[in-house]
């Protein structure tokens, strides 16, 4: 069966993890560079999980709020394809460091996701995930997906809560451009259930979309 929504396996933290996870066929791997994340990696882990890597798997550095010279360090260190901000950046601040980016947008009633699109035009997508008090994305929360417009002009990576039991109806609902998913495919955090990873692709394939 034919997938075409692709896939990113977020908070690996384990060559193990980001070894499976290539092999059963993410298109992605997250790596989060956030100390207060029990999934943070520092620059020596992240590179001996990207170095391992198959060809055609997308390294993508997770953010938030961090110090421009943080994230040009860690760029100099670990050979990221793609930067995901998820704190309040501005989009001047995403664009500065020449690697496409994704924005993150914590989605709840009256956040306004046309007005997003706008202000991050620059973005190669919006990653929308739920809104939790205080925490910047792997809560393993759900959001309601009719918050999100028909006509959002850019890409759609859809997270917050997606497991192997509801990324088919997510994925027939909103029809992103890509799923993301990180404490649901584990068995603890940070660490990654290849079972479960396999499951969560399965699903991905049966919505058909």
């Amino acid at each position: 069966m034919t997938m075409n929504t692709r896939i990113k396996i977020c908070g690996i933290t384990r060559v193990q993890d980001g070894l499976a996870a290539a092999r059963l066929g993410a298109h992605a791997i997250g790596l989060v560079f956030y100390d207060a994340s029990p999934r943070a990696v520092d620059a020596q882990q992240a590179r001996s999980i990207v170095d391992i890597l198959p060809p055609f798997v997308t390294t993508v550095g997770l953010f938030v709020n961090a110090e421009a010279g943080a994230v040009r360090e860690t760029l100099a260190n670990v050979p990221l394809q793609l930067l995901q901000f998820h704190g309040d950046e501005t989009p001047d601040y995403c664009a500065a460091f020449g690697v496409p980016y994704l924005k993150a947008v914590r989605v709840r009633p009256g956040v306004d996701l046309l007005q997003y699109a706008r202000d991050f035009r620059t973005a190669r997508g919006l990653l929308l995930d739920a809104y939790v008090e205080g925490v910047h994305g792997g809560t393993g929360a759900t959001f309601d997906w009719s918050l999100i417009p028909q006509s959002l002009p850019l890409p759609i990576v859809l997270s917050g809560g997606l497991d192997a039991d509801n990324v088919a109806a997510a994925v027939r609902a909103v029809r992103p451009w890509a799923v993301d998913v990180s404490s649901g495919v584990e068995s603890a955090k940070g660490i990654k259930d290849a079972a479960k990873m396999e499951a969560f692709m399965n699903g991905v394939c049966d919505a058909g979309v």
